[in-house]
């Protein structure tokens, strides 16, 4: 049995560094593809009026002198050390960027998860409930809203019609922590939330309703039902119990996704998250700050992976026995 669970455990261990690797060859030869770099980047037209001996110091400043090869395995290597590299746009350490952007992308993508939720499995309950009928024809609506109207499109309608008439932007405001703030900074961040939760609602949804459908029809179900268990408890302790699995499976696929994906949402909202750390970095041609968050939005989306992995054998005793 421990012969097992060290090779499953040695299997899963290759599986996430090889996974963490590809990423990083990756985003590394990905970035190199764009043109331009830092220097013209940070200095804009002026970069022209450079001298050769302005540029060749430059380059060996931002390490852009040496192989690509080298600077891989450079870049690698100070990341195994704990050194992500360094900002020259924040004047500050990728690392103290990364420790400050990334409580506040978990946070949204928690709150647009649980938005999610309490959209998504209810809807694909009531569908499911009567197939074919009214109920079930809204659920698929609403499903279709969420999976073709672009975030972006929402967040503007949403944050230019709130503003406009209500007066209502707290994201005009300077952003303030779940700590420094909880309240204003749930205000900051439900707008957004209900833009990425409405979107993930949709396949959570879908999701919710094809897994009750298929239990309903299952013999354990049909006999409950004939020794007269109450409708509520059926559905809920028999139904939605048994199709727990495959909902956690696609909300940890979407929260997986939350993590790098919100970028476009964070811009527009004005959100600190880790998402627009990338994409300010990308602006400004700052591999290090690139390539080390992507990195580690990497290693996220894999520690999600593993504790949805966790969450079946509690919810599901079939996972556990096998």
């Amino acid at each position: 049995m421990r012969k097992i669970i060290h090779h499953r455990a040695a299997r899963r261990g290759a599986g996430i560094a090889g996974t963490l690797s590809g990423v990083a060859v990756l985003v590394f030869v990905m970035l190199r593809a764009i043109p331009g770099d830092q220097i013209t980047a940070g200095l804009g037209t002026e970069a022209a009026a450079l001298s050769p001996a302005q540029r060749v110091a430059l380059e060996r400043y931002y390490g852009l002198d040496r192989p690509l090869v080298a600077q891989f395995f450079s870049w690698i290597g100070n990341v195994l050390t704990g050194n992500l590299g360094y900002s020259a746009r924040a004047q500050r350490s990728v690392l103290d960027l990364t420790l400050h952007s990334l409580p506040v992308t978990l946070e949204l993508a928690v709150l647009s998860i649980v938005l999610a939720l309490l959209i998504g499995v209810p809807l694909g309950m009531l569908a499911a409930s009567r197939p074919d009928a009214p109920r079930d024809a809204f659920g698929q609506l609403v499903s279709l809203a969420g999976l073709s109207i672009p975030a972006f499109l929402l967040a503007t309608t949403l944050l230019s019609v709130l503003a406009s008439s209500y007066g209502f932007n707290p994201n005009g405001q300077g952003f303030a922590t779940l700590a420094e703030n909880p309240g204003l900074n749930l205000q900051q961040m439900f707008l957004p939330a209900l833009v990425l939760g409405f979107g993930i609602a949709a396949p959570i949804q879908r999701t919710t309703r094809t897994a009750v459908l298929e239990i309903r029809s299952d013999d354990f179900v049909r006999t409950a039902r004939a020794k007269g268990v109450p409708p509520r408890r059926l559905q809920i302790r028999h139904v939605l119990g048994n199709a727990l699995v495959p909902i956690t499976t696609m909300t940890g696929l979407q929260f997986g996704y939350l993590l790098g994906g919100a970028v476009v949402v964070e811009q527009i909202f004005s959100v600190p998250g880790i998402g627009r750390q990338v994409l300010l970095g990308i602006q400004q041609k700052e591999y290090a700050v690139v390539q080390s968050t992507v990195l580690v939005i990497a290693l996220a989306f894999v520690v999600v992976n593993l504790l949805t992995d966790a969450l079946y054998r509690v919810i599901d005793p079939r996972v556990r026995a096998s």
